[in-house]
């Protein structure tokens, strides 16, 4: 379940020629040309394009073309996977799916269309397993709220998530009707993030909206902490009240979670938005995100003596070079060495979880060959 490699079988109570509605409905959703041609042996099988707009303990929420009237609704799905579905490849909002509108007790997702970005997490705690926050998604919007200073380590953190899905980072610098100088904030959070446009707004004033309509287009992901003002600059964008809005704690300026799943709603203005429940812990699932979040050093590196200088003790070292005149702050190298040392030891967990499986397989071979008359060699 859940591959688009190939057209699942799916109830006999559906039919090509009850299903097969215009889908052109879900245009404001993101639907384009491309998709349809993806979506080709999926339609010949009778099955009907949707997007995933909430996900939620085993069922979603997705808006189909409707068979009748080719107006986008939305349907609840079952999405409980079928064997071993892990969860990076679980349906997740701003999937598009191939879906059973007539299976049996209810509506299924039969698979998913290949993903073009996806936002994928390390889940929290000690396992190395990813979690997708969301998915085909155009632009990663990091909110951060001007309340307080602005983290600049978790921002990097940020968009080296942003960087690795596959999608544009965006900064977007929240609550600038609370400080007198927004501006020079502004140029401390772009000297961390190179070749990334940041936008200082005010839903509450509007500041800055317009800018920040211009530069989501298609389909934007919110993330960031609680209390930074996500689900209140998704109401501002999408013109209502569309999700619910607690204030910060005045002692710290700390949020409280106000959203509890992903969903995704269509703005006034053409797009899609996906808000996102605050991120207490980003952790990352290895990549080259690091790399593309910190363009600076890697610019640096390329004058270093040695092509593979580890920047420690190396002779000729550029970075080491900038860090002593100050051209590179102590502070981004550190950054950057530890979100290094986590994609490391993420890399070395996928490592030893693909050797398991594969030893797990074998033993399994070798189970059914000795039970059959011998062993099997490698």
């Amino acid at each position: 379940m859940f591959n688009a490699a190939s057209v699942p079988s799916f109830s006999s109570s559906s039919s090509s020629s009850s299903t097969s509605a215009d889908a052109s409905g879900l245009t404001g959703y993101g639907w384009t040309a491309e998709l349809a041609e993806l979506f080709t042996p999926f339609g010949e099988a009778g099955l009907l394009p949707a997007r995933i707009v909430r996900v939620d303990r085993g069922q979603c929420d997705a808006v189909i073309a409707d068979p009748e009237t080719g107006e986008p609704r939305t349907v609840r799905f079952d999405t409980r996977p079928v064997g071993d579905a892990d969860m990076i490849n679980c349906p997740c909002t701003g999937d598009w799916a191939a879906v059973d509108l007539y299976a049996q007790p209810m509506a299924s997702v039969a698979a998913l269309l290949p993903r073009s970005t996806a936002i994928i997490r390390k889940v929290a705690g000690k396992r190395s397993d990813g979690q997708v926050l969301a998915a085909n998604v155009d632009t990663v919007l990091i909110a951060s709220s001007l309340a307080t200073d602005p983290d600049l380590g978790r921002i990097e953190r940020f968009l080296a998530l942003a960087w690795e899905s596959g999608a544009d980072p965006l900064v977007v610098l929240t609550k600038a009707d609370l400080v007198d100088d927004a501006d020079f904030i502004r140029a401390d959070v772009e000297a961390v993030a190179p070749g990334v446009t940041v936008v200082v707004v005010s839903a509450e004033t509007g500041e800055g909206m317009d800018v920040l309509r211009a530069c989501t287009p298609g389909t934007t992901a919110v993330i960031g902490q609680s209390g930074v003002g996500k689900s209140t600059l998704t109401n501002a964008l999408a013109g209502s009240s569309v999700m619910t809005v607690q204030e910060a704690r005045e002692v710290d300026q700390k949020g409280r979670h106000t959203t509890t799943t992903r969903e995704l709603i269509p703005l006034p203005g053409g797009g899609v938005l996906i808000d996102t429940p605050g991120l207490r812990e980003v952790g990352l699932y290895g990549g080259e995100g690091v790399d593309l979040a910190f363009a600076d050093i890697a610019e640096l590196a390329e004058d270093c003596r040695f092509h593979d200088c580890g920047h420690h003790t190396e002779p000729g070292c550029a970075v080491r070079a900038a860090l002593a005149d100050g051209t590179l702050p102590q502070r981004r190298m550190d950054s950057y060495l530890k979100l290094q040392r986590e994609n490391e030891w993420i890399a070395s967990r996928s490592d030893a979880r693909v050797a398991k499986a594969r030893l797990k397989k074998w033993k399994t071979i070798n189970k059914s060959m000795r039970a059959a008359g011998g062993p099997v060699k490698r």
